[in-house]
């Protein structure tokens, strides 16, 4: 497997294992989207890590694979190929990237499909498909945009140009900027934190804002209304209450 799934403590950790730059070919395109969906089920998996290892996190997708592709095929793969990253996406728990190294390409698709990203200060992020006559074709036409901005997104888009971890993290292309060698320990830490909070609080959290990101405000908030309320069936939200009102603030335990 050129991806693999790892659990301890509640924090799964989706790990790319293609040496040496971690190409998203089919195979670990496919292979995250099924990882993305058994963590998705998985009631030990409360929060996620994507990681690619110490020196990459993804330089991108495998061009000789996608060489020899031609327009019927790549209609055909295509979707299948924003299916996989969607299944990242929609994991309904908190999801950190870990980057490392180069996330390039696919690969800064991939981090896009996080909650929020801690970089290396080593790690350069773009979208440099335009320099193969292309654009993203894994959702970074409108995760980035989304994230960043539109002037922002078209300025990597347009160019293909490599952002460093300074300029990434002015631009909110990334959250935190920390040494390599303590990306993947400061990730762990973060999910490790939220995997001890109410999942299923969390999970309506993901859903009310992603969802409100895609539609107007009234929509959204009908969102957040419905599952505010549902939150309140939930033995998460009595047991939050019932600590917060013996012992004060911050000091509930859920299971």
């Amino acid at each position: 497997m050129t991806v693999k799934l790892e659990v301890s403590e509640g924090v799964g950790t989706i790990r790319l294992d293609r040496p040496p730059m971690n190409a998203l070919d089919i195979a670990t395109q496919d292979g995250l989207r099924e990882l993305a969906e058994e963590a998705s089920r998985r009631e030990d998996v409360r929060a996620v890590v994507l990681y690619g290892g110490e020196k990459v996190f993804a330089a991108g997708a495998d061009i000789k694979e996608m060489q020899v592709m031609d327009h019927a095929a790549m209609v055909v793969r295509g979707r299948a190929l924003q299916d996989s990253f969607t299944a990242v996406a929609k994991i309904p728990k908190p999801v950190v990237a870990a980057v490392t190294g180069y996330a390039l390409g696919g690969g800064c698709e991939l981090a896009l499909c996080a909650d929020f990203r801690i970089a290396g200060e080593n790690a350069k992020l773009g979208q440099p498909e335009i320099l193969l006559g292309l654009i993203p074709g894994a959702g970074g036409t409108q995760r980035l945009a989304r994230l960043v901005g539109p002037s922002k997104a078209k300025d990597l888009i347009f160019t293909g140009r490599q952002v460093k971890a300074d300029e990434a993290l002015a631009m909110g292309l990334v959250d935190q900027v920390v040494p390599a060698g303590e990306v993947y320990e400061r990730a762990v830490a973060w999910a490790a934190r939220l995997a001890k909070g109410p999942a299923i609080a969390l999970r309506a959290a993901k859903e009310s804002i992603d969802a409100g990101l895609e539609t107007d405000i009234d929509t959204g908030l009908a969102v957040e209304r419905t599952w505010f309320a549902a939150l309140f069936a939930t033995e998460d939200r009595e047991r939050g209450m019932r600590s917060f009102v013996e012992e004060g603030p911050g000091k509930a335990k859920f299971l």
